[in-house]
Parts: structure tokens; C-alpha cells; sequence
């Protein structure tokens, strides 16, 4: 298919922009931000706020969530011209509580805000936005919802510094396949729709969105931006080695999970089988499954911090700079210094 707008790289070629390392080149840096305030505002269109003018990108470090971790990263954290800030997290797999974990980042980036001498009257709002490439709520086919803290018979706010947003791609995909989406009028969809052109869990490209999506760029000249940075960055060497590296530790992870869920449901079978789930105490029951569960989680830690190692290792042979090299694998400096100190040894 000859593309009107991709210069360098044909279509099965460009980053799946549900990888978070694609999505925060492509809409968290500062000569990018046109393309994601209106991202942003086809997101929050349905929120009664005023439309965001401008934003600025803030610093991304965050406390981690567990002990073993040296560090968390949000994905891309922007404070708008309002003074509201909003974190943007994109999950391509289901491996976290995500309700639970949006709650948590929400809480932390308002509580710092808080400085010595401040009144909360001063604490400004905090949106929070989960993309996730996986169905998360059972008991609607709307592929974005929100949230607000309301009054449980009247519906009213009790306060508008709380608000969480959830985009679930296969039901906007599948929304997609029955024809129900109209990128023309819907900027959500449009945007949205961009995310889902490439996926490379199932190695399939939808020409048929990409075709829409490039008519619709002839007149919408951001989403043309955005396909011509979608493009650079999909040609750029490293960027590309650092992508390749993120996407392996991404399916390494869902496939060790997967496996993990497949020996804890071997060992459930078998323990049937011999017959030691039945006529046992209570309480020796509940010891099994606290010890299966932290044996799942010590070897999903263990998989995913080993995945880490192989992914800097990989680009440190690759001869990618050390910073980005930190940045793509969530390891600390010191840590691939000493990776790559053993190497030249």
C-alpha cells in the first residue's frame, strides 16, 4: 500500500504505540506537546473542564511501590496551563491491579504538591489517564470510562480534584470492527484508533484504520504530526534498539506470567488428583496458598528483574548510550555501569 505520510519506514515496520517506551517518544516530549494537549483534551472532552491550552512535562520519578523495587516511573506526568496535573499510564498487559495502582500514583502526585507553608485550599486537581491494552471492566462495552467521588443517590461531586479515566483498547477495537466509531467526528476515536494501527502481541497491522486515519490526516494537521514523528521515531537506530529491548522484557513478562499461572494450576490439579485439597484444616489450607502465591510472586520479581538484565546487556553490545540505556530498563546508573564493567572484562 503506497502511504501518503510515511516516508521512511513502510507500515508493518512502525512501533506498536501501546509499548510505553514508543508512547512516552511520541507524546511526552516537549517538541511533540501540540499533538498531546489535543490528545488530551479529546480524553477529557466529556469532563465539563476548561479546554488545556498548554502543558509542561514534569519529572517522572516516583516512589516505589514495593520494597524490591529501586525506583517507579509514571509514564508521562504534564501539568497544564490550569495548574491541574495529569498522569498518563499505558499497560500492554494486564499484570497489575490497575484501579488499585492508578489510585496510588493519583494519591502520591497530590500529596506532593503540598510544600511547607501551603494551605490545601491550594492543592490543585489530578487527573489520572490508563490506556490499557487489555478489557479491565466486565459490566460495560464502552471502550473509555471516568470517574469522579460523587454522592451515592444524588451523583453530585463532592469535589473535582479527583478524577481517573480508563481507555481500553480491544472494545474500542472492537468497536472499530462493527462499525461504530467515526474518527471523522469523533477526536477521541481518531487519536485512539492511532494507538491500535500496529499490534505486535498478535504480529497484525490494521491497514484498514491506517487507510482511514491517512485521509483524515490531510485535513487534521496534528494527526499528521503525529504520523510523521511516528515515522522518525520508527527510523531512528536507537530508538529502535531501545524499543526492540522494551518490547521483549514487555512479552518476556506476560509470557512468564502466563507460565507462572499455568504451573499454579498444574500444582492446584495435581494436588486434587492425590486428594490433598480435601479434609485438611483451614489453616493448613491457607498455608499452601499464601506459600504458592509468594513462590508466583517471588518468581514473576525474580523473571522480570533477569529480563532487565538481558535487555541493558543486549544494548550495551549494541554500543546504545548508558542514558538511555537507564531509561528504557528501569535499572539505576550505577547498576548498568557495573553490567557494563563486567562486559568489558
Amino acid at each position: 500500500m503506497r502511504s501518503k505520510l510515511l516516508k521512511r519506514v513502510p507500515l508493518n515496520r512502525l512501533m506498536d504505540l501501546k509499548i510505553d517506551y514508543a508512547f512516552k517518544q511520541l507524546f511526552g516530549t516537549e517538541k511533540n506537546k501540540e499533538i498531546t494537549v489535543v490528545f488530551l483534551n479529546a480524553v477529557l472532552q466529556r469532563s465539563g473542564r476548561e479546554s488545556i491550552k498548554d502543558i509542561s512535562f514534569m519529572n517522572t520519578e516516583a516512589g516505589g511501590e514495593y520494597e524490591e523495587d529501586k525506583r517507579s516511573r509514571l509514564d508521562i506526568l504534564a501539568v497544564t496551563n490550569n495548574n491541574e496535573k495529569v498522569n498518563i499510564e499505558i499497560q500492554f498487559t494486564n499484570k497489575y491491579d490497575m484501579i488499585k495502582r492508578s489510585i496510588y500514583y493519583w494519591s502520591g502526585i497530590y500529596r506532593s504538591q503540598m510544600k511547607q507553608k501551603m494551605s490545601y485550599h491550594e492543592l490543585q486537581p489530578v487527573i489520572a489517564i490508563n490506556i490499557m491494552n487489555f478489557n479491565l471492566f466486565l459490566n460495560t462495552d464502552q471502550f473509555h470510562t471516568s470517574y469522579h467521588l460523587c454522592e451515592d443517590n444524588g451523583h453530585f461531586k463532592l469535589t473535582d480534584v479527583m478524577e481517573f479515566h480508563f481507555l481500553e483498547m480491544p472494545k474500542l477495537i472492537n468497536d472499530w470492527k462493527q462499525e461504530k466509531l467515526d474518527p471523522w467526528n469523533d477526536t477521541l476515536a481518531r487519536w485512539m484508533l492511532l494507538l491500535g494501527i500496529v499490534d505486535h502481541r498478535s504480529k497484525k497491522v490494521y491497514e484498514d484504520i491506517y487507510k482511514e486515519l491517512e485521509e483524515i490526516a490531510m485535513k487534521d494537521e496534528n494527526l499528521k504530526k503525529a504520523f510523521q514523528g511516528w515515522d522518525l521515531l520508527s527510523a531512528t537506530q536507537e530508538e529502535v534498539l531501545a524499543y526492540e529491548a522494551r518490547l521483549k522484557q514487555v512479552l518476556d513478562e506476560e509470557s512468564a506470567k502466563r507460565e507462572a499461572e499455568l504451573r499454579e494450576k498444574e500444582a492446584k490439579e495435581k494436588a486434587l488428583k492425590d486428594g490433598h485439597a480435601q479434609g485438611h484444616a483451614l489453616g493448613r489450607e491457607e498455608g499452601r496458598e499464601e506459600g504458592r502465591e509468594e513462590g508466583k510472586q517471588i518468581g514473576l520479581l525474580e523473571g522480570i528483574e533477569k529480563g532487565k538484565l538481558e535487555m541493558a546487556r543486549n544494548l550495551l553490545l549494541e554500543g546504545v548510550q548508558l542514558e538511555l540505556i537507564v531509561r528504557v530498563s528501569g535499572l539505576s546508573k550505577e547498576e548498568v555501569e557495573k553490567l557494563r564493567t563486567e562486559l568489558n572484562n
